[in-house]
């Protein structure tokens, strides 16, 4: 008997629509050609607690559980156990899986494509001892065209066994970091609150507090913006620039010394004419925005809908699941698979039906254009979150559902409308002897940015001028010098989606330069699928809160970073140790080596505390 084990029901649903249903069981569906689908309901089994690794003579506190205490640490398990979640459902479904097992003579492993996928639907394998024949069914959609790619090239499951051992390294890792240092640091307090740490909790909260610290110490300075309003026919403004000997500046070229801005402004009024020093308009084109990864998507909800990050990563998995309208949303990349390029017609095709309101859009793409999002070189475990070839009804979606999907949408038809093209126009100009800078942009080909409106063909440069054109020692009339003050802004705090994209550009948080170097490859901190659960798992500890778009550390959360020790809120450790999971993943690593790594790092600190 063939079995497939798929991660969730909605991924068994899908295999059997392709399969076709003989007949249903209890958690489990018969196909008409033989083979049996089951499925996993998430992870079924989870890690012991510390408990199971203490002592028998430990006290217990009038609750059942063991009392914490400084002796016990570090609890380091010499034989790892996993257990069934204390759920009747899930329990019962396991036992159905453990049933078909002993039956099975070989295993289709149908979990998500990732790395939890793997090791969910392996451990369970693990669990009942299964040692026969496995395969591996890899999707990054669930819509039946890659239904059917998919079951056409099932591979064998050991190539995809680095996967698994880098999954347990991360939830081994995090048990023994957070269990052990959870409980010493607590203990040391004299457990007057729970201070949980984590390895990747713990900088996230750091970043959020240096911000919060950086705004809230911040002081303002006043500096000075000399404009020339200049032209007749076609009036244009601009920008006085600094020369190299120019006193009253600061480090960033900005006047902010008073007097000379106004004594600058007086002596430039005298004068009623520039010269043009330099004039150029350089053809450029923008190229098509590449697909969405998920921190892209949350990052662009947060923007325009102020959806948290745990919103926007369920709406795309329902999309996924439920609706089978769009990719697999856990991926840190942005690039398509070149040879999906010739489903484009399809996939438009779908998009026009299942939303109608961009047919007019779909009519103007031309699936000859292959932009530089079609890139294998670029293409990790997943390709970017794209609409799959499956039409919906979209007036099933809900609001949420149907924005995302829209975003998703005008970001793949992008793709099939040319570059976006521009003159970038420049003028370079002398009043009395000082230097002016005018810069403009005006548009020649809309291209894809008429998808989502972000430009117009009227539209100009960021100063919203039109340039006009002028030569080398031309005299252009001035009617006025302006001076305006400004002020030197805070940095923005944080919102759930620049935090996201924070985590995953560690590297700008961080000051040594050869560990900023390290970083820039772009591990960052956690990964696409995990790293909406960390922000909500600080929300829920109340570390973090909610101040309507922005997030902010919460005085409890500041607690914590001033008792933990900045090896713990250090970004670079984390990614470092992030980084050595992709070589256990790519078999270079022995998962041992860094289990250890992270034992060592436990020991450390419990012998700093003990001290």
């Amino acid at each position: 008997m063939r079995l497939f084990i798929a991660e969730k029901p909605s991924v068994a649903k899908a295999i059997v629509a392709e399969l076709g249903s003989a007949s249903r069981g209890d958690g489990f569906i018969t196909c008409k050609e033989g083979s049996v689908v089951t499925w996993c309901f998430g992870h079924l089994l989870e890690q012991a607690e510390p408990d199971a690794y203490l002592p028998d003579d430990v006290p217990r506190t009038k609750k059942g559980s063991k009392v914490w205490r400084f002796e016990d640490l570090p609890i380091f398990p010499k034989t790892w156990k996993l257990l069934p979640k204390n759920d009747k459902g899930v329990k019962k479904q396991l036992a159905t899986i453990g049933k078909l097992l002993k039956k099975a003579s070989l295993v289709v492993h149908a979990g998500d494509p990732d790395r939890e996928g793997q090791l969910l639907v392996d451990e369970v394998l693990e669990h009942f001892r299964y040692t026969g024949r496995a395969l591996r069914f890899w999707v990054s959609a669930q819509d039946s065209v890659s239904i059917r790619k998919g079951l056409a090239n099932l591979q064998d499951n050991g190539k995809f066994v680095g996967m698994k051992w880098a999954a347990l390294g991360r939830s081994r890792a995090d048990w023994l970091l957070g269990m052990n240092l959870s409980r010493a640091y607590t203990l040391t307090e004299g457990k007057k609150e729970l201070i949980a740490v984590g390895r990747v909790q713990t900088p996230t909260l750091a970043l959020v507090a240096k911000r919060d610290a950086a705004i809230r110490h911040f002081k303002p300075v006043p500096y000075f913006i000399i404009k020339a309003r200049l032209g007749s026919d076609k009036p244009f403004t601009a920008v006085w620039e600094p020369g190299d000997s120019q006193t009253g500046v600061d480090e960033q070229k900005r006047l902010v010394d008073r007097g000379i801005a106004v004594a600058l402004q007086q002596r430039l009024n005298t004068v009623n004419q520039a010269t043009v020093v330099s004039y150029s308009r350089t053809p450029k084109k923008i190229a098509q925005p590449k697909a969405f990864s998920l921190a892209d998507i949350q990052l662009a909800a947060s923007n325009h809908f102020g959806f948290s990050a745990e919103k926007t990563l369920s709406v795309c998995q329902s999309l996924y699941e439920t609706h089978k309208a769009t990719s697999y949303p856990r991926t840190d990349c942005s690039f398509l698979p070149e040879s999906q390029h010739a489903d484009a017609r399809n996939v438009l095709a779908a998009i026009a039906k299942t939303i109608p309101s961009l047919a007019g859009i779909v009519a103007k793409c031309d699936c000859s254009i292959k932009s530089p999002t079609w890139n294998d070189k670029k293409i990790t475990a997943h390709h970017g979150i794209i609409p799959t070839q499956q039409a919906t009804d979209g007036s099933k979606f809900n609001d949420a559902e149907r924005k995302i999907y829209l975003l998703i949408s005008e970001r793949y038809l992008a793709n099939f409308l040319p570059a976006h093209e521009y003159l970038a126009c420049s003028i370079e100009l002398r009043i009395a002897t000082e230097r002016f800078s005018a810069k403009g942009r005006l548009v020649t080909k809309l291209g894809w940015k008429a998808v989502t409106g972000a430009a117009d063909e009227d539209k100009t440069d960021d100063e919203g001028q039109a340039l006009p054109e002028l030569k080398a020692g031309l005299q252009v009339p001035v009617s006025g010098i302006e001076c305006k003050e400004e002020r030197t802004k805070p940095p923005a705090a944080f919102t759930e989606g620049t935090l996201i994209r924070a985590m995953e550009n560690i590297h700008q948080a961080v000051d040594d330069p050869q560990s900023k170097k390290f970083l820039k490859e772009g591990d960052g901190i956690g990964t696409p699928a995990t790293r909406a659960a960390i922000i909500a798992e600080l929300k829920r500890k109340k570390y973090l809160e909610a101040k309507g778009k922005k997030i902010v550390a919460t005085e409890l959360g500041v607690h914590l970073l001033q008792v933990v020790p900045d090896v713990m809120k250090n970004p670079v450790l984390t990614a470092l140790f992030e980084r050595i999971l992709r070589e256990v993943e790519a078999g270079k690593v022995p998962l041992g080596v860094f289990i250890e790594k992270q034992k060592q790092l436990v020991i450390n600190e419990l012998n700093r505390l003990r001290k």
